[in-house]
């Protein structure tokens, strides 16, 4: 193996370690019953968007096809993680990053 294929190995595997403590995150934050309602549903819309077989714009759709899973779900997370009061999603973090 080249030393460009182990570098790019290693930051796809630094990509998935971060995108599941992100899930990790969303997932108790949408538990703690400090969360608002409002913030639950986007979370969800967001995870739901994300696993759904269908997209709202299908991807054959040169660049705007993509681009609306790249535009609409950091949209809907940040949303929700606006509306929810910063002391929880502070605690998810520091939860998530005590757990191995």
């Amino acid at each position: 193996m080249g030393r460009r294929h182990k570098s790019v190995l290693a930051k796809l595997r630094l990509l998935a370690k971060s995108f599941k403590r992100e899930v990790r995150v969303y997932r108790l934050v949408l538990k703690d019953c400090r969360t608002p309602r409002l913030a639950k549903w986007t979370l969800g819309l967001a995870i739901g968007y994300a696993v759904m077989p269908f997209d709202i714009i299908p991807d054959f759709i040169p660049v705007i096809g993509h681009l609306d899973d790249a535009v609409i779900l950091p949209l809907l997370i940040l949303f929700a993680l606006k509306l929810t009061p910063r002391q929880v999603v502070e605690e998810a973090c520091a939860q998530v990053d005590l757990v191995p």
